[in-house]
């Protein structure tokens, strides 16, 4: 062991109570690491997780890219597009694309004898990926969907379900206008289903997608467009615009444009709100390590006056400048690494209770979730350790030059 740890260990370990400055010094800038360290691994997961949760149950409705017609018709709905095989084929030779479905809408109403609503219709068919509705499914089970024949089931969620006074298995009437004016619908309420997502929840219910046709008067090849799924959502911008170069503002036979647009274009106030949490971050993980830099800085300087006398009589021994500091430096890092060890631990072990157990509990109404969400990303968090060693070895460093313009003679007669 070298004689500068083995002087920090010393001063370290010292529980001298006649020490009244330094030790409450130490212990404040303890916790200010401790504090600062926990709350910035707790503001990551927490973060992230939002932003995973969120985004996951907005794809989940509308996928990651949608093939949607450029050109509006009479009723203010878009019109169809030709959802051929050969245009599916042109999406899937795209190296990121996973897989491609189609889905066609129609505005109508739901009644009971009591109550109605105002209902987007989502058609849908048997190849529809829907393992995200059996996630969240309370009631019933998932319909099975068909191009071919008319189901008429329904998969509704728990937010109309509870407005309507519906349950799994009872019937609905549903309302439809179109060119050859009033047409309705009986259906079965299969499954019923509560993502939180106040907005979709509220408005959208599934059907088949042969249903949809029909009350549209469009063939087989007709749909609203197609939902693509990409294996990588951070590049849902860049497989939205190699995808737009080859299809945007081509027409099908029937005249209509083609357009590309990426869920964050189709949901923009969502993944914008999502885009301000990460400033947030940025701003909590400056202030705690200004925080944390502040107190090491202070507590060492406390503990330099402090010693101001033992330094001098280092110096009078031979020690110099360099050796004094290695000193402090040795202390501080000791101090760092407890703070950094207990910060860790404490901010870990809160992620952990929280994704296991759901401790903090949320309104849905407002933030999407019922529960603080969680998701560990080790990257991050190796990241923010690693930049509060540098910060704290610059501060360290830096205050350890004081030690520079003392002198022996002075210092070892202060008290």
């Amino acid at each position: 062991m070298s004689f500068a740890r083995f002087i920090a260990k010393r001063i370290y370990a010292n529980t001298d109570e006649k020490r009244q400055i330094s030790r409450p010094a130490i212990r404040i800038a303890l916790a200010g690491i401790i504090i600062g360290m926990a709350v910035m691994i707790i503001s990551i997961a927490v973060v992230m997780g939002f932003k995973s949760e969120v985004s996951s149950k907005v794809v989940g409705f509308g996928s990651h890219i949608q093939v949607l017609s450029l050109t509006q018709g009479d009723d203010y709905e878009l019109l169809p597009v030709l959802t051929t095989d050969s245009l599916e084929r042109i999406i899937r030779k795209q190296p990121e694309v996973k897989d491609v479905q189609r889905f066609a809408t129609k505005m109508g109403m739901l009644k009971t004898k009591d109550d109605f609503r105002g209902i987007q219709f989502k058609g849908i068919d048997s190849g529809y990926d829907l393992s995200f509705f059996r996630q969240y499914l309370k009631q019933g089970e998932i319909p099975s969907f068909s191009s071919e024949e008319a189901t008429n089931q329904l998969l509704v969620s728990q937010r109309i379900a509870s407005d309507l006074q519906l349950q799994a298995g009872d019937k609905v009437y549903a309302y439809f206008v179109n060119e050859k004016g009033m047409r309705a619908r009986r259906f079965t309420v299969c499954g019923i289903y509560e993502t939180h997502l106040t907005e979709y929840d509220r408005n959208v219910v599934m059907t088949d997608i042969y249903t949809i046709r029909k009350l549209n008067n469009w063939d087989s090849e007709m749909s609203t467009g197609f939902e693509i799924t990409i294996n990588d959502f951070d590049r849902v911008d860049d497989v939205t615009q190699a995808l737009g170069n080859k299809i945007n503002k081509v027409y099908d036979k029937n005249g209509c444009l083609y357009g590309v647009f990426s869920i964050r274009q189709l949901a923009p106030h969502i993944f914008s709100w999502l885009g301000v949490l990460d400033m947030n971050v940025i701003m909590i993980l400056v202030l705690m390590i200004c925080v944390a830099s502040f107190t090491v800085m202070s507590g060492l300087l406390i503990v330099m006056l402090e010693r101001i006398n033992m330094i001098g009589i280092l110096k009078s021994l031979g020690a110099t400048n360099s050796t004094v500091r290695q000193v402090f430096i040795n202390f501080s890092i000791m101090l760092v690494g407890r703070g950094m060890l207990w910060g860790n631990l404490i901010g870990l072990a809160f992620c952990f209770l929280q994704s296991q157990f759901h401790l903090i509990r949320l309104d849905p109404s407002v933030y999407y979730l019922d529960a603080v969400p969680i998701r560990f990303d080790w990257l991050l968090f190796l990241l923010v350790n690693a930049i509060t060693l540098i910060v704290s070895f610059l501060v360290i460093f830096g205050s350890s030059y004081m030690m520079s313009i003392s002198r022996p003679a002075q210092t070892m007669r202060f008290e």
